[in-house]
């Protein structure tokens, strides 16, 4: 995540919270994964057409917790792929502060759920970006058309890695990974492909609570994670934010924290709809 896109932004800051939040590990394997030609493939077994999943986002300041925005993911699909999607905004009523109307849209193949096509079309205060990224996964390139507008972009190829993500396809991606032979303290490394750039970050998993409260939702049964943040102006050196994901079938996340070097931000799990599965995870 560039400085110049989170500088300003707090809620921003939260939506990248939100879709940062749930990475898969680079190294870990599963029995549901395989290689084929070189390439990464998961079976889509947790989210199907029409799931949809709003997330109501906070800024905390001198103890008052403002809501600030919400975002929204949806699930299409045609005949050989899902259709991911993200919509972003601020609330009129912190929009004196700074008014944000992201979209982010994705297209994963359905046999791998990589993906092949990523989109973004930001509107953060004064700062635009449209950025729309192919991929090829057989040859580990990256083509970027990036400007300021759709209609004023800049072509550029980059070499990626293999089984390569964007910060959409790896939440649902990593929705798919059995957790349960994973160790509580143990840290794996990640990877997607954003501004310009491979990320390598860690993410540590925490363990399992038994009854996790969910504000409007109850308690629940969750897998806790605590991301790697990349320090500078908006995360200081060390600091940790915690993720916490439905520990059922769904594999949503319900609540994520985090300290910033002023105040702290979280979102939480607001609405949804057309899952696949039933909320087994919820314990009242």
């Amino acid at each position: 995540m560039t400085k110049r896109t989170i500088k300003f932004s707090a809620f921003f800051l939260l939506f990248s919270l939100v879709i940062m939040a749930f990475n898969i590990p680079e190294n870990q394997v599963p029995a549901t994964v395989g290689q084929t030609a070189g390439a990464c493939y998961m079976e889509n077994s947790t989210f199907q057409e029409g799931e949809e999943i709003t997330y109501k986002l906070y800024y905390n300041w001198n103890f008052v917790w403002l809501p600030a925005g919400e975002v929204v993911f949806k699930v299409n699909e045609n005949d050989t792929e899902y259709h991911l999607s993200a919509y972003g905004r601020t609330y009129s009523s912190y929009e004196w502060f700074f008014k944000v109307r992201d979209y982010y849209d994705t297209y994963i193949d359905k046999e791998t759920l990589l993906p092949n096509t990523s989109i973004r079309d930001v509107s953060e205060g004064g700062y635009k970006l449209y950025d729309k990224v192919t991929f090829d996964q057989e040859n580990k390139t990256a083509v970027s058309l990036r400007g300021d507008t759709e209609d004023k972009t800049v072509r550029r190829e980059f070499d990626t890695k293999e089984c390569m993500h964007d910060i959409l396809s790896i939440i649902y991606y990593s929705r798919n990974i059995d957790f349960n032979s994973f160790e509580a303290g143990e840290n794996f490394p990640i990877k997607i492909f954003m501004d310009k750039e491979v990320w390598p970050l860690n993410v540590k998993y925490q363990g399992k609570d038994a009854s996790k409260k969910i504000k409007g939702q109850g308690k629940f049964k969750t897998i806790r994670f605590s991301p790697e943040v990349i320090s500078g102006d908006v995360f200081e050196e060390g600091t940790e934010m915690n993720v916490w994901v439905t520990d059922d079938n769904n594999r949503i996340p319900l609540l994520i924290e985090s300290p910033v070097t002023v105040g702290s931000v979280k979102a939480v799990l607001k609405e949804y709809k057309g899952l696949r599965y039933d909320f087994t995870s919820k314990v009242d």
